[in-house]
């Protein structure tokens, strides 16, 4: 498959661009996307989700309007359709890797959020055991337009963000936040190729993206780890010298949100 990476293809295949984003409401929610995965089939519509959500509550939200809240957070964050194809691949390759889901969750938020997207390279600049401090997750925030928010808004959408690296394994701590390391599967690696390929890139430079450096392995893990999902028939990942080609011929991607 080939991909077209203009804007507006991107934002059909389910990327999302701006400047606010689902974390200025809460975290990635991750126990709540499995729970709700758990009770559906990969062939969900996004109506199915919603009447788990807000008719049947099988999140067990206390109120009908904490149900639509959910609903209409997991849906900003992560499309919950099969006709959105980043989420459609994601949702495809869920049950592969118990393992993974958690991070192949952060890879998708990240794509669809620009709030958390811009917090990246704050997370990944720091070393395992060293403290992030709320405050410098805060400056980033308002670093373009400091009178942007409100010092309520700040440290409530830095908490948020502080709190999906934690649910993620990038960070650990309760109150202080310090960097850990995440377990990362052939799985999360396939996919973060696979987000680079719809960007257009190619060869190395997908091992270079910034999909790939999210993932916080060196090369030769990144090549191994391709490798394995190659075997699996995620892709298919060649590699002699210094020729690398990664393509996606089985992949189904169906529709265009």
């Amino acid at each position: 498959m080939t991909m077209d990476n203009s804007q507006d293809a991107l934002l059909k295949l389910g990327f999302k661009f701006g400047k606010n984003g689902a974390h200025a409401a809460r975290s990635m929610m991750i126990e709540e996307l499995k729970q709700l995965f758990a009770s559906r089939p990969k062939t969900a519509s996004q109506e199915d989700y919603q009447q788990d959500i807000v008719t049947f509550n099988t999140l067990h939200k206390a109120t009908e309007n904490s149900r639509k809240l959910t609903y209409h957070h997991l849906k900003d964050l992560y499309g919950l359709s099969p006709d959105i194809p980043l989420f459609n691949v994601l949702r495809q390759w869920w049950e592969l890797s118990e393992t993974a889901q958690v991070v192949l969750a952060l890879q998708l938020a990240v794509a669809r959020d620009p709030l958390l997207r811009g917090s990246v390279p704050v997370v990944l600049a720091l070393q395992p055991g060293e403290h992030l401090a709320r405050s410098d997750m805060e400056a980033y925030l308002c670093a373009d337009d400091p009178e942007r928010f409100s010092p309520a808004s700040l440290k409530s959408f830095a908490q948020n963000i502080n709190g999906t690296w934690t649910q993620a394994g990038y960070l650990t701590g309760r109150t202080k936040k310090y960097r850990s390391v995440s377990a990362i599967t052939y799985v999360n690696v396939a996919f973060a190729l696979f987000l680079a390929h719809c960007q257009g890139l190619s060869g190395q430079r997908m091992f270079h993206s910034e999909w790939c450096r999210l993932l916080a392995l060196n090369t030769h893990e990144l090549y191994d780890m391709a490798h394995a999902a190659s075997l699996r028939g995620l892709l298919n990942f060649k590699h002699a010298s210094e020729v690398v080609e990664v393509t996606f011929p089985h992949l189904q991607v169906t529709g265009q949100r």
